[in-house]
């Protein structure tokens, strides 16, 4: 095949990463990018070689000028249906929208339908399904290792769609990505807390019965400490996964195992995974965008459970993101006013919050 022409929509941060990630590959050319800050669009653009002719201030005339084979989303959160729907309506061959997919599942719901429509393949940015520690805990878990796998528990920090995405993800990815049968769920929120936008919990916690008959904890902004990681509990052994680190114990190893796995860019090889997906290499995608959904609905049914104040069987019917639902309504009531953003530090500018 020809090179595969990639543009990638918002020039922060993250974007650096899919920018890596494209840039590791063959066959591919990262050629336009958009962003409607010029500095972040100028810096961006020169340290990836971007021509200052294909730097666009309108994503949409990216869009409908250079015909691309790939879009990168690399947006906030509250941007990605909008920007999704808009690539797809162009008709590019694959979209790589980061994490978290939406903020709701009738985003998640419309970007699927967007992209479904109009034949593009939708991918997700959770990379870390493509780190090697999380691929050799899969089959660690397949092979038996830890025999039946039992519970598991997740801790992480900063707000539930932000680290709780890829923890929540990964150990699905772990489990061979198991459907959720119920979620039950507690949320506090008394300060008025966002995260690029964002309105997040203060803290939460979620219960998750998934069907193959594995039970998650969910733990966020409960403790000091929390990663991007987890651990699954079977009937033979423990497992504990920390992105490209896996301990393993069980009747065989005398203690905690560190696996020599080796250690990769989960970017470059979800780049890669993407462009063998769209050559019909291989029968799927491990971050295809059905799978991120269902990510996200275990999410959105935690804050569900106290909305309803009960059990939340899946599917969920709510399409609205339940916790709006509950500040907006006034049951979750700001006792500490003042709203802040705890990802003010990346804003540019004389600005001190997206908020």
């Amino acid at each position: 095949m020809g090179t595969l022409r990639v543009g990638i929509i918002a020039c922060g941060s993250i974007a650096r990463a899919h920018a890596r990630g494209w840039r590791g590959i063959d066959g591919v050319d990262l050629v336009a990018i958009a962003d409607s800050n010029p500095e972040a669009a100028h810096e961006f653009g020169t340290t990836f070689e971007v021509a200052p002719e294909k730097r666009y201030a309108d994503f949409r005339e990216m869009l409908d000028r250079e015909k691309l084979d790939i879009v990168s989303v690399a947006s906030w959160h509250l941007q990605h249906a909008e920007m999704t729907i808009a690539a797809a309506a162009r008709k590019p061959r694959a979209i790589l929208c980061e994490k978290p997919m939406a903020t709701s599942l009738g985003e998640a719901d419309a970007m699927l339908t967007a992209c479904k429509r109009n034949g593009v393949k939708l991918a997700i940015g959770h990379m870390r399904r493509f780190y090697s520690g999380w691929e050799a805990a899969r089959r660690l878990v397949a092979d038996g290792a830890i025999g039946e796998p039992r519970r598991a528990w997740i801790v992480v920090l900063q707000g539930l769609l932000n680290w709780g995405t890829h923890a929540i993800d990964g150990l699905r990815f772990a489990l061979g990505d198991p459907p959720a049968q119920w979620v039950m769920g507690a949320v506090e929120r008394r300060t008025d807390r966002y995260e690029r936008a964002m309105r997040i919990e203060d803290a939460c916690l979620g219960l998750v019965q998934f069907t193959n008959g594995v039970q998650a904890v969910v733990e966020n902004d409960l403790t000091p400490r929390g990663s991007i990681n987890f651990q699954i509990i079977g009937s033979e052994g423990t497992l504990d996964v920390d992105e490209n680190r896996v301990r393993l114990m069980n009747g065989s190893t005398g203690g905690w195992q560190v696996l020599d796995n080796p250690q990769n860019d989960p970017f470059i090889a979800q780049a890669q995974g993407l462009v063998d997906w769209i050559e019909g290499k291989g029968e799927d995608y491990r971050g295809e965008g059905s799978k991120a959904r269902a990510t996200l609905e275990i999410m959105m049914a935690i804050y569900e459970s106290v909305r309803i104040n009960g059990v939340v069987r899946l599917p969920m019917q709510t399409r609205q993101n339940p916790l709006d639902l509950l500040v907006e309504s006034g049951r979750l009531p700001v006792e500490y006013p003042g709203a802040y953003d705890i990802r003010s530090f990346l804003v540019r500018g004389e600005r001190m919050s997206w908020v």
